[in-house]
């Protein structure tokens, strides 16, 4: 009975700790993709309801230091999958990540697929089509 409790206590203590984290600025560990992925999520919320209306998203890359810090692919297809692909200086993949949860929050009208040098900004447009935001256009 005692070792179940004190199981108990250390599972509850390392939950209140990473709460703690989190409330104290501490961010919880992502990906390229992932990151650009609620970056559009968040765009998209951002997107006048108004059919038609148009805005872009301006992502800086690398969005944290020391990842994806050199020349960089983005694919954003339009069966709803993002590929982020980080090179070194040569231009040979030293990682890959990807991730389909923007999905929920906007529709891809066409795949695109996109190098950027180190440092670029990615630009992704998005417009309001069906009540829905659509990326249009990724440079």
């Amino acid at each position: 009975m005692t070792h179940g409790r004190l199981l108990l206590v250390s599972r509850a203590g390392v939950v209140a700790a990473f709460i703690a984290a989190a409330v104290a600025g501490c961010s919880v560990p992502t990906d390229p993709a992932t990151r650009l992925a609620t970056d559009l999520e968040d765009a998209a919320g951002r997107l006048p309801p108004r059919e038609g209306a148009t805005d872009a998203l301006h992502h800086a890359t690398p969005s944290r230091p020391g990842q994806c810090d050199g020349p960089y692919k983005v694919q954003l297809d339009q069966v709803g999958a993002m590929i982020v692909w980080c090179k070194d200086a040569s231009g040979n993949t030293v990682s890959n990540h990807s991730t389909s949860s923007h999905n929920r929050a906007v529709d891809t009208a066409e795949t695109f697929i996109v190098d950027k040098g180190a440092g670029q900004t990615l630009i992704v447009d998005l417009e309001r089509r069906g009540g829905r935001a659509v990326i249009t256009g990724v440079r």
